[in-house]
Formats: C-alpha cells, structure tokens, sequence
C-alpha cells in the first residue's frame, strides 16, 4: 500500500482539502473515506476528522490503497478515431468522458475504450491505470489525444512534449470582449496559495505560456484560438482567469456567471502537430468543434 507523505505550509487549512488539492489523482471525497477509515495520520496520530484544521509544520501521512487494476476491464465504448497505426492513435475525446480510471471513476474511461479497441497494444510505462496514455486532457475539454500502443512511442513523445516539440491548439469561448485581435500571457502557474485545489498565476511558478486570436467577438464573449507553448495543468483556463476573461462554463475558475445553456466548459482541443515518432512524418490533425460548442456560438449570436 503507497503512501503520501505532506508537509503543510500553512496554516488553518482543512485536513481533507489540503490532502486532495496535493494529489490530483483522487478528489476529496476519496480523502474523507481514508479519514473515515482511520487511514490519515497527522504528525503521527490518527487524525478524525476530516476538518481539522492544520498548523503550518504538520506533517500529514495517508495509506494510498493500491488502484483499482483496469487489466481485463475493457469496455465497448464508441471511440472517435481520427488516426491509428501500430505505433499510436488520435481520438477525438467527447465532453464528459474520464481520460483514465481514478477514485470515482473506475470504467468507463477512455482507457477502458482504448483497452476494448487495442487489446494489449498499449505502452504500460504508466502502469495498468493509464495504459497508453502520454498526456491527457480535463473530462469537460473535448477534442484531440494521443495514446500510444508501445514503449518505444511513448517514451519519444513524452520527451518531444517535454522539449515543447508537440503544437497543441484548442478552441475556448471566453467570457467577455477581447480587446487585441491577438495576444500572449507569459504567467508562471504554480498551486493557489489562497485555495490548494486550484491552480494560478504565482510568483515561483513553472513558466507558461499561451497564445491567442480572436476567432469572433460577441456581446457577451469570445471565441478564440490559442496555442499552448507549455503544458501546465489547467493552463489555458489559469491564463484566461488571470487576464479577465475566464473560460465559459468553467465551474472552477470562472465563479458564479451565466453559463448560456452549457453543461461543462467551452473548451476544445482542435489541432495537434508532430513528428511521427517511428517514421519522421510531420503529422498534422484537426477536430471540428462538437456540438455542444457550435449551440453555444448559436446562443451566443442571439444575445
């Protein structure tokens, strides 16, 4: 059985809360039944209670049990291929669908659809829970994934994402007017100092950069085109909170603004560009926004 070691650093934050924005692989409520179950210790005793409040210096330990294993699990899920060789496959992921199995979501996932399609084709250096997968997109953004069916792929293109050699785009309708016709926020993203389960603009953060276009401008808000130039976790929607213009629907950065008929947020993955790890191809791939987007330009049109 794993386990999480944390050091809080501040102090007067909840147990639960401060345990789940530290580890984005489980929600707090998975925290709160390891708490339940005696499975938390605050410098060495059995915390309680899930709200006890922390004092900077606590060291908090949690019993991890061991993941569900989705070996065997496969599930006929319809996928969305755009392309597929020996080496990988492009899926366009629909709104709504879990990448990979975690606490509250152990099928019914993308990984479970790959699992159904591929077999055993799948690299496994992110173990049984996240076959295939090299990098992954929030269950609310829809649009373009690789996965990859061999070691050697994925090994290739986790390093060309790490050398920034992957050109990801995505399409998100934004609340408000932007004003340039194009731009770029260059704002290092590390954790929210003021709430641990989000992500923000913080002085020490890890450099990020998104670029933007404006597709179209409406009464309400706008459509754009961004580029992303690194990949931090929630980086365009940190960006376009940081300069006034949150992604619509977003329930997490947005707050309590109208969401225009949308279930989930605006936010697409319509592009990615690479070299093919295996043949040296230049790979060019381009997803159509969904329905879900194109009745809220609808909406949006008639405001």
């Amino acid at each position: 059985m794993p386990e999480l070691i944390l050091t809080c650093e501040n102090e007067g934050e909840r147990l639960d809360v401060f345990i789940s924005s530290n580890c984005d692989d489980y929600s707090r409520s998975f925290f709160n039944q390891l708490i339940k179950d005696g499975k938390v210790e605050v410098n060495g005793v059995t915390a309680k209670k899930s709200g006890l409040k922390l004092e900077a210096g606590d060291v908090i330990k949690a019993d991890i049990p061991e993941p569900v294993s989705t070996e065997n699990v496969a599930q006929d899920i319809p996928l969305d291929i755009v392309y597929e060789d020996s080496d990988l496959i492009i899926i366009n992921k629909p709104q709504g669908l879990v990448v990979h199995p975690a606490a509250g979501h152990h099928d019914g996932t993308l990984v479970n659809a790959l699992l159904s399609h591929c077999g055993d084709e799948l690299s496994d250096i992110n173990g049984v829970i996240r076959p295939g997968i090299v990098h992954r997109i929030d269950k609310d953004t829809s649009g373009l994934m690789i996965a990859c069916k061999n070691n050697d792929t994925h090994i290739k293109l986790a390093d060309m994402l790490s050398r920034h050699e992957i050109i990801r785009e995505y399409r998100a309708v934004v609340y408000g007017v932007v004003s340039p016709d194009r731009g770029t926020v260059n704002a290092p993203i590390g954790r929210s100092d003021k709430d641990r389960r989000k992500m923000a603009v913080v002085a020490g953060g890890k450099p990020s950069v998104t670029h933007f276009e404006v597709i179209q401008r409406y009464a309400e808000a706008t459509d754009l085109r961004l580029k992303l130039e690194t990949g931090r976790t929630h980086q365009i929607r940190v960006h376009m909170s940081y300069i006034g213009h949150p992604v619509c629907g977003d329930p997490v950065y947005a707050g309590k603004r109208k969401k225009f008929g949308l279930v989930g947020q605006a936010l697409h993955s319509c592009s990615i560009t690479f070299t093919h790890p295996g043949t040296g191809e230049l790979m060019h791939f381009e997803a159509d926004v969904p329905d879900y987007y194109q009745e809220l330009l609808n909406n949006l049109h008639k405001i």
